[in-house]
């Protein structure tokens, strides 16, 4: 049946995947009233794409107390092999993760709604959104449920967190340019009689390509890819296929049996030209899709997720400085687009037929094995530690950076920022009103050091200079936390 009724709540979400859970798990914490909206019916999946958490994600999620608990639901690997001869050494980051977590996708989603549930979000599930307005003041959001009412839901801002088929974006009117990299790639989750050596194994040979992942329970997740077959998506696929491109690609199907999920999917490229349109936004797959080569996708949504969520309680609360809304999309946007150009570039040397760029693809193999500047820079890109945001002109050079988890006199900085709030890190002292009121934490260095840094939320820094200049540390202060 059809009817109408007006809800109403500071911030609604759209999409409850890693993105969103985070995003509003945040919101919630911060004291926001938040509604995650979410098409399916209740229950986490255990059938979903995304199987690796890179480091900036892992201290993303120990900046909220999660990492050490989903590090036992997986294996780590300290090497990432990209090519038969281009191999990058996880183990020398400068994090406390130097490694890739091999986990599926439903064991972040499930620490992620687990948080969002403790700290209060309201979630609607069978919910499908069929209209969107909005005004100067905020956005209506019409919302069918599983029985047909239509609810209106009044909220402050909204976040379109759902995927890269994003009702939300399709009603604000943004395009999403781009064209499909590859297509008809496989994917399936097997039993195997033989235990591959590693945990995660991938390799290419001829027109084949194939890469199986461990789970840690008995479970495999294959992806793989036959240029010779590239068939619509609809197109059935049996067990017999993945056999077929596994055996070509890696010389063995390893006595795969017992599929739980076949599925085939084609890989696109595509970003939306804006993160924000008024008081809406797009986060995750509905911004930005790209290949999954690097395993960037998941990492990069919940990026997205950490850099939107304290600014927005901050708006909630008319705290925002002026065009801090803004600085989502100029930070998050090129992030978006470097992710679009690496994975998809890694996507095309593998698959080339030409000579010159199979020469190509060799020779970058070999550079990036012998350069350590280079292999550093890749590394910084797939795992997400190596982007920095703009900064002002003249600004300490710490300004936009992530800020990594520094000793403190009373523990690390990822367990200070546990709170949500700016951590203001100095050898001297400062009690000004933003700690009385509970809005800044203030920690001093395990040693000596006596830079003074203020650290967003999300881990960045947002202001540092050399000193404790009380009259800068004081304006800096102000001019972040008003």
């Amino acid at each position: 049946m059809d009817g109408t009724a007006t809800h109403r709540t500071a911030i609604v979400v759209v999409g409850s995947g890693p993105t969103g859970l985070l995003l509003a798990g945040d919101l919630a914490a911060a004291g926001v009233a938040v509604t995650l909206v979410e098409k399916r019916p209740r229950g986490i999946g255990n059938l979903s794409r995304a199987f690796g958490v890179h480091a900036r994600t892992l201290e993303q999620l120990d900046a909220r107390g999660l990492a050490d608990e989903l590090l036992t639901t997986g294996d780590t690997i300290t090497g990432l092999r990209l090519f038969r001869r281009l191999s990058l050494d996880l183990s020398t980051l400068p994090s406390r993760f130097p490694f890739l977590l091999i986990t599926p996708q439903y064991e972040v989603e499930r620490l992620l709604e687990r948080r969002a549930r403790e700290a209060g979000v309201e979630f609607a599930y069978e919910s499908e959104v069929v209209g969107l307005r909005q005004d100067e003041e905020g956005v209506d959001l019409d919302v069918r449920g599983a029985d047909g009412t239509v609810v209106t839901r009044r909220a402050a801002y909204v976040v379109g967190a759902d995927g890269h088929r994003s009702a939300v974006r399709e009603a604000i009117g943004l395009d999403f340019p781009g064209s499909s990299v590859i297509r008809s790639l496989i994917l399936a989750d097997v039993r195997l009689t033989e235990k591959p050596e590693g945990v995660l194994t991938v390799d290419g040979r001829g027109d084949a390509f194939a890469m199986i992942a461990s789970f840690g329970d008995g479970w495999y997740r294959i992806m793989g890819w036959n240029r010779r077959n590239e068939v619509p998506d609809d197109t059935p696929l049996a067990l017999d296929e993945v056999r077929d491109i596994t055996r070509r690609a890696l010389g063995t199907d390893y006595g795969m049996h017992d599929a739980r999920w076949l599925s085939r999917f084609h890989s696109d490229e595509r970003q939306a030209p804006h993160y924000r349109v008024g008081r809406v936004f797009l986060a995750g797959d509905a911004a930005h899709i790209h290949s999954p080569a690097g395993g960037q996708g998941m990492n990069t949504g919940l990026q997205d997720a950490a850099n939107l969520s304290w600014k927005l309680a901050l708006a909630v609360r008319g705290r925002a400085p002026k065009g801090l809304l803004d600085s989502y999309e100029t930070e998050r946007h090129p992030v978006g687009r470097s992710v679009l150009r690496s994975s998809g570039g890694l996507v095309r040397l593998a698959r080339t037929r030409n000579p010159l760029l199979r020469a190509a693809r060799a020779l970058t193999s070999a550079f990036v094995t012998m350069a350590p500047p280079v292999q550093r820079k890749a590394l910084g890109r797939i795992t997400g530690i190596g982007y920095a945001y703009p900064a002002p002109r003249g600004a300490h050079r710490l300004t936009g950076t992530r800020a990594p988890d520094v000793a403190l006199k009373d523990g690390r900085l990822h367990e200070a920022l546990r709170g949500g709030r700016f951590v203001l890190i100095t050898p001297g002292t400062y009690e000004g009103s933003a700690v009385r009121e509970g809005r800044l934490t203030v920690e001093r260095w395990a040693g000596d050091r006596r830079t003074t840094v203020l650290v967003r939320p999300d881990g960045y820094v947002a202001w540092a200079a050399e000193g404790t200049d009380a009259a800068a540390v004081e304006e800096a202060v102000s001019r972040h936390l008003r």
